[in-house]
């Protein structure tokens, strides 16, 4: 199918599967509905099946979005809870449209999840409670993870009560818009249909020495191939080592799980200049699970000791301060917790975490491929054969599961059914109607300023403006800084930088949530005081001045987020 049918079908507001093989433009046309909805007011719902894949989107896990974290089953006294916090029954009952990338890696019990998630917040017994669901991916990528007894029929989504509910239309992509050469795009079309020939063969063999710069990445089937790869790379950096601890507590099975399935080492190495990659989401900060950056300094903090400085790919700068990631039971009581710096090594990443990613170069390494799948995740990174260089693989590493496969065939029967019977109809009828039912404009005028505001943007709905405009919604509404902390279930500290940004980006007034003339005017002396005496103890590496030597010289003695809220009105 092409694109603009694709596109067709979704403004006529049916729940649309849009699928095709990698570099087909899935989320190029995602991006192209998302923008058509937002100019209309239409409230759309970005999310993704994991950290990765949702960076590409800007938006969130599926799991965060719909409040199902890592649950098999869901509760009417989970669902209860669930809709009295506020941000959640927010979003849920104002989403119109729900847009779920990389869909394949979905599990089938997770979907049905999200299915009942709605029809409860939504109050009716249609397929997601009602509202538009638009799931994109290629079920030859890698399955869900799941238990170790499950097959692939108990875990693709297709195959989910949910999926048969919501009555998908199949929009299969036929079009190739990213590899470059048609050599490395006959191997996939090939792996695609399980009929690879010596000749294809020969040409993956034939990059084992091939020379592809110095800048690539490195992806490998297994974690301790990775971990491997990493330490050699951190120990050939000159510069003083730091170690990070993961603080366990609670129930010992429970600390042994969460140790298991936490991506965060128990241990965390790291130097000026190591590549990591974040192993949580935290959009309130600007990283998500997947997120890539590189170590630039090292910084006290009065919470928390040492702690690193990450610049991130898009040029950001933070200080990474610890997460929890904990088991809690059914009331809410923590039984187990697990505190460490959200961060690991990146040299080199797993297949599984390329998903989703489009790489100039790689080195690959499928000689120890355990999983169906993960040859072709892999090669179809890669723009063209030119940017591979693969160091081997076994007979498992091009195999794709079968009922992948079957699935697949039907999906483009039903495609290419669609496109023979939509490709010349006029639907702007359905178009319209359908905006009208989301609650949507169809005003010209301002579709047309719309589209200036979003052009203006670049486009790009970043998860950390989101955030601040939460923030800055509640303070507006008079909420103080404790009370916007406790809604949020975000530290003070976390919402006073937010008015800080607010304050200096936005212009905002937050003159009323000033601790008073005289905490500013101490905090002011004290700051001047350390200005002039220019130790460079006293200040952290981009220049800006330490907390800790103005609270210990503040009489009496202040609490740090107090200062921290004094300086905004002194800087």
């Amino acid at each position: 199918m092409k694109q603009e049918t694709a596109l067709k079908l979704m403004k006529a507001g049916e729940n649309i599967f849009l699928t095709g093989s990698a570099g087909a433009g899935k989320t190029y046309t995602l991006n192209q509905y998302i923008n058509y909805l937002k100019v209309r007011k239409v409230p759309v719902a970005i999310t993704a099946s994991t950290g990765i894949a949702a960076t590409h989107m800007n938006g969130m896990t599926i799991h965060t979005w719909a409040g199902i974290g890592i649950k098999d089953s869901l509760s009417d006294d989970d669902l209860k809870r669930m809709k009295e916090r506020k941000y959640l029954k927010d979003h849920l009952q104002n989403a119109q449209v729900l847009i779920i990338d990389e869909i394949s890696m979905l599990h089938a019990k997770q979907l049905n999840l999200v299915n009942q998630v709605l029809k409860y917040f939504k109050e009716s017994d249609d397929a997601f409670g009602g509202i538009q669901v638009i799931a994109a991916g290629d079920f030859f990528q890698l399955p869900p993870v799941g238990k170790n007894d499950e097959q692939n029929r108990d875990k693709f989504c297709f195959m989910s009560n949910a999926w048969v509910e919501a009555k998908f239309r199949v929009c299969y992509l036929t079009e190739q818009h990213r590899q470059d050469d048609s050599a490395l795009n006959d191997i996939l079309n090939a792996i695609r249909a399980q009929h690879l020939l010596p000749e294809h063969i020969a040409a993956l063999q034939s990059t084992q020495q091939q020379d592809i710069g110095s800048n690539f990445t490195r992806l490998y089937t297994h974690n301790l191939d990775v971990d491997q790869i990493n330490a050699k790379h951190l120990n050939a950096i000159a510069g003083e080592q730091h170690q990070f601890n993961a603080v366990l507590d609670g129930n010992d099975k429970l600390v042994e799980t969460l140790k298991s399935s936490v991506r965060a080492p128990e241990a965390l190495l790291l130097k000026k200049h190591a590549k990591v990659m974040f192993v949580k989401n935290n959009f309130d900060l600007g990283y998500i699970n997947g997120s890539l950056g590189e170590v630039i300094a090292f910084e006290e903090d009065d919470s928390f000791g040492i702690l690193p400085k990450v610049r991130l790919s898009d040029g950001s700068e933070l200080l990474v301060e610890p997460e929890t990631w904990s088991v809690d039971n059914d009331a809410g009581k923590t039984l187990a917790s697990l505190q460490q710096v959200p961060l690991r090594l990146a040299w080199a990443i797993t297949v599984h975490k390329s998903q989703g990613m489009t790489l100039e170069a790689a080195e690959i390494n499928l000689s120890q491929t355990f999983e169906m799948g993960q040859g072709y995740v892999a090669l179809s990174r890669l723009k063209s054969l030119q940017g591979l260089r693969l160091l081997g693989f076994n007979q498992q590493a091009l195999a794709l599961d079968r009922l992948a496969l079957k699935a697949d065939h039907r999906f483009q029967e039903l495609s290419a059914e669609a496109e023979q019977h939509f490709a010349e109809q006029d639907l702007t009828t359905q178009h319209d109607a359908f905006i009208r039912h989301c609650g949507g404009t169809l005003n010209s005028t301002e579709i047309s300023r719309n589209e200036k505001k979003l052009s203006r943007q670049g486009n790009k709905a970043n998860y950390a403006t989101a955030t601040l405009d939460e923030t800055r919604a509640l303070f507006e509404a008079g909420y103080d800084i404790q009370d916007i902390a406790t809604e949020r279930g975000l530290t003070p500290a976390t919402i006073i930088n937010h008015l800080g940004r607010l304050h200096r980006e936005q212009s905002l007034d937050i003159t009323v949530a000033s601790p008073g003339d005289e905490i500013v005017e101490q905090v002011r002396k004290i700051y001047k005081r350390l200005l002039k005496r220019d130790d460079p103890a006293h200040f952290n590496e981009d220049g800006s001045i330490k907390l800790r030597p103005i609270v210990e010289m503040t009489q009496p003695k202040m609490a740090y987020d107090q200062v921290r809220l004094a300086l905004l009105f002194v800087e």
